[in-house]
């Protein structure tokens, strides 16, 4: 199992590397929408009733034609920008950053396993929380590069390894036992510390997300801010494991030999994008 899990590791750092480094946009930005695509799946698959279930697929690949269309007739054009800002502003993202306060914040405190329920809001909160994440990312790559969408990333992933490691030598007071017994409070504040500092550090590095907060931003704000995205970061983790616990089932699907699948990797990206690119003044 850790064999195959280090070997889909490298398989997708490099196909990522890959996009990131290819001298047209179209790679990268075709591995996004087969992202967006597959995590809608999972996550239809996860929040929809048994009986419109086998519904999931259809309505993932329709939102990816519908993805794949706006972004075709985005990119031939220098009015790609201005059109990504008009999906995205003045409701997509401070609708879709509401939602992940008032909706799915509330679901993980309550922390009620035991049932489905809003089968048709989850949803529809699914499909309006993987949209608004991919045209963040697509507008962020766009607009100021590779760097900047990485190091954006990057926030997510020192979050999470810092929160593993921090639990795992000093975590005694779980989080949300009923969802994801694993998780502690200490982990969760080394996740959200080194989140605030490795976008602080970084924000002296030309080109990176960092840089782009503290053109708006003071630099205590940018650590405050940051350290925000880290704790936002941790509640998409949370919910993603909720949905999976009402749904039975331990990963959102097989998708990733040894990793679970889409949704598994991009739980805590879904709703620090949103608000970022608000934070950013991009929109």
């Amino acid at each position: 199992m850790l064999m195959q899990r280090v070997l889909t590791a490298i398989v997708l750092l490099a196909v990522l590397l890959g996009a990131l480094l290819a001298s047209s946009p179209w790679p990268l930005i075709a591995l996004l929408l087969l992202m967006a695509g597959c995590a809608l799946w999972e996550w239809l698959r996860l929040s929809l009733s048994s009986a419109w279930r086998p519904a999931a697929f259809w309505v993932a690949v329709f939102a990816t034609l519908v993805m794949l269309w706006l972004v075709w007739t985005w990119m031939p054009s220098t009015a790609a920008v201005p059109a990504v800002r008009r999906l995205v502003h003045p409701w997509l993202m401070p609708a879709v950053a509401a939602l992940w306060l008032v909706l799915a914040l509330p679901q993980v405190l309550q922390g009620k396993t035991d049932q489905p329920r809003m089968h048709v809001t989850l949803s529809v909160f699914g499909v309006l929380a993987i949209v608004s994440t991919w045209a963040a990312l697509v507008l962020i790559y766009v607009e100021y590069g590779a760097w900047c969408l990485v190091s954006m990333m990057a926030l997510i992933w020192c979050a999470d390894i810092a929160a593993y490691f921090t639990g795992r030598a000093l975590g005694k007071h779980k989080l949300a036992p009923r969802v994801s017994p694993g998780k502690t409070w200490e982990g969760a504040i080394g996740g959200i510390l080194a989140a605030a500092i490795w976008t602080t550090a970084t924000s002296a590095l030309p080109g990176s997300f960092g840089e782009l907060l503290a053109q708006q931003w003071s630099l205590p704000l940018v650590f405050l801010l940051s350290a925000a995205l880290g704790a936002i970061s941790i509640v998409g983790d949370l919910f993603e494991s909720l949905l999976k616990r009402r749904a039975g089932v331990k990963d959102s699907s097989k998708l990733l030999p040894g990793h679970g699948g889409v949704f598994d990797r991009i739980d805590a990206l879904l709703p620090v994008a949103p608000v970022a690119i608000l934070l950013t003044g991009i929109v």
